[in-house]
């Protein structure tokens, strides 16, 4: 029985002394924070182990390093509960010891016991204030637990000690502004900038909480502060006409804006703020002037562009005209004069889906866009699958070709050629196909569509009779995807045919049917595979449901000669012959049908 190609489009003494010295330091010096985001940041240095072992008498030092230097070995070999059992043995010899504290609080954060973790953290910070690595780890503890007071006195206290980690103050500087001190933070921006100098961020953001305070004022003095301190780089003049137009004064926005403009003319800030400006009017013909001049300027950013369609095409359908023959010819201009902006040729062949526009019209701004770029990807996909729909396998072949020249490491360019040219009957040109397509497989190739490839592949070689590799392309698919249920169903029924591991046969066809019950070619595979373990009356049961979820208007040919076959077997030769009959009047193909028919009895076709 043949089984047609299915079209897939589901698309880790002395020499031990040492290895526990190189263990406990590493561990010392590189600690993992398991607390969530709060991975140290910089090396952690032990600076009270030796002022604490001082403290200790000898024979307990002894054993302090000794058990500390344990635990640190059980940590490296991933043994936590040994570990954490030795440090506690190590606090019960030494109970001010802050490293060990610190060590621990890590524990107790990993149990979740967030209480214990900052207490014993706190501990350690507290009776080594030098310490920044203690100070940093409390103080970010303080942020996880939204202790926003604490936290600010602990990152203000490792400040305290290295006045060069503006990184911390940038961290103040969020801290005061969440709880809305905006002086607070306009002092810690000032500090960033004494050790840092002015910048345009820094700027802004004092601007910025310029107007939380509702300083209009300062506010725009920060604005002309910048602007001098760059008095050729006219963005920064128009970043005042912005903040002018954006609070109430569009006069002396537009006065900044004109002169600009003057100045350059194709200066994309200063165009898309003079759309601004226009828009904020309503004076629609002179945004829409200026539109279309960002969006055939080269220098506008790509970002910039898509909105602004969006806009023309919001307008476009808000006007109630919905004038699709206009927004047409607005991405035509800007593609003619950005014809290699693969960005807006797809955004065109998406409007005109939006649009429902014909499947020729599409198709056709889909060939002129990857005339003018032949390796996008997406639009030549989307071609192809319209050429599918209209079964034009050839063209389908030629561009699935092209895809492979151009992008050579997209597989589903393969997958659509083999799919093509096997509709072609152009087995040798399919099986070459999904060969090249298996040779890009790499980490991140879906599984769903490799298994496809190693399906299609032993379907084409079992019609060419290479059995082997037809068993060992299948093997292939369900290392995959064990639950492919076409290549369980052929591979099965395959297998059935030669007469091979009947017992491997149904467990893949049993896999397959419950998978989908309800599928006719897969009850029909369970049901001959029964007739092959002649387990007759087992395979009546599932012939009848394969014949009655048959739904066609004409009954598989196969299917009934099958029927015929197993009714026969069960001695019931009317019945038998009756289906023998249905299946040459369906176009049984099988040499041995009509002599079936006109012997009115089985006959094997195994040699």
């Amino acid at each position: 029985m043949k089984r047609t190609l299915v079209l897939f489009t589901r698309t880790f003494l002395n020499v031990r002394i040492k290895r526990l010295v190189t263990a406990a330091l590493l561990w010392m010096l590189a600690i993992t924070v398991p607390y969530a985001g709060m991975a140290a940041s910089r090396k952690h240095e032990v600076t009270g182990t030796d002022s604490v072992l001082k403290k200790l008498s000898y024979q307990d030092a002894q054993r302090f390093t000794y058990y500390f230097l344990e635990a640190a070995n059980q940590q490296s070999l991933g043994n936590l509960d040994a570990a954490f059992d030795l440090l506690r043995h190590c606090l019960n010899i030494d109970p001010r010891s802050a490293v060990v504290h610190y060590q621990l609080s890590q524990y107790y954060a990993r149990l979740g016991n967030d209480s214990l973790a900052l207490r014993y953290m706190q501990y350690a910070a507290s009776h080594e204030p030098a310490n920044d690595d203690y100070q940093e780890m409390l103080a970010r503890y303080y942020m996880g637990m939204n202790k926003v007071d604490d936290a600010t006195r602990a990152y203000e206290a490792l400040y305290s000690h290295n006045h060069e980690r503006t990184d911390v103050l940038e961290v103040l500087a969020g801290l005061y502004e969440q709880q809305k001190k905006y002086d607070k933070v306009l002092y810690t921006i000032h500090r960033i900038e004494q050790a840092e100098g002015t910048s345009e961020e820094l700027t802004l953001s004092k601007m910025r909480i310029y107007e939380l305070m509702n300083n209009k004022k300062a506010a725009y003095q920060s604005l002309e502060q910048l602007a001098a301190q760059h008095p050729s780089d006219l963005n920064y003049q128009v970043m005042k006409g912005n903040w002018l137009l954006q609070n109430g004064k569009p006069k002396q926005a537009y006065a900044i804006f004109s002169k600009a403009m003057a100045e350059e003319p194709d200066n994309v800030y200063v165009l898309s703020s003079m759309y601004d400006y226009y828009n904020s009017l309503g004076n629609d013909e002179m945004a829409s002037k200026l539109m279309r001049e960002l969006l055939i300027n080269r220098n506008t950013a790509t970002d910039t562009k898509v909105q602004l369609i969006r806009n023309a095409i919001a307008q476009n359908e808000s006007d109630g005209k919905a004038d699709s023959v206009a927004m047409l010819n607005l991405f035509d201009s800007v593609i003619k004069a950005n014809p290699e902006d693969a960005d807006m040729a797809s955004l065109k062949i998406a409007y005109m889906q939006l649009k429902k526009m014909p499947d020729s019209l599409r198709m056709a701004a889909m060939r002129q866009a990857l005339k003018n770029v032949p390796d996008n990807s997406d639009v030549r996909l989307q071609l192809i699958q319209l050429l599918w729909q209209q079964n034009d396998w050839k063209d389908i072949v030629a561009e699935s070709k092209a895809g492979t020249e151009y992008t050579p490491d997209e597989m589903a360019y393969y997958y659509f050629l083999g799919l093509a040219y096997y509709q072609l009957d152009d087995h040798d040109h399919a099986l070459d196909a999904f060969q090249r397509g298996v040779a890009e497989i790499n980490s991140s190739s879906k599984p769903e569509l490799v298994s496809d490839f190693y399906a299609l592949m032993g379907d084409l070689y079992h019609l060419k009779g290479d059995e082997r590799d037809a068993f060992n392309a299948y093997d292939s698919c369900l290392q995959w995807k064990p639950d492919h249920a076409v290549c369980l169903n052929n591979y099965a029924y395959y297998l059935s045919e030669s007469n091979k591991e009947l017992a491997k046969a149904e467990q893949m066809s049993y896999k397959a049917i419950t998978a989908e019950p309800a599928n006719s070619t897969y009850l029909d595979t369970y049901a001959w595979i029964m007739f092959k373990e002649k387990r007759y009356a087992e395979a009546k049961i599932y012939i009848d449901k394969a014949l009655k979820c048959d739904t066609d208007s004409v009954q598989s040919g196969a299917v009934l000669e099958h029927a015929g076959d197993i009714y026969m077997m069960n001695n019931e030769p009317g019945a038998a012959l009756s289906y023998w009959q249905k299946a040459l009047q369906a176009g049984g193909t099988s040499p041995l049908l009509p002599k079936k028919i006109k012997l009115r009895k089985y006959i094997s076709d195994e040699k």
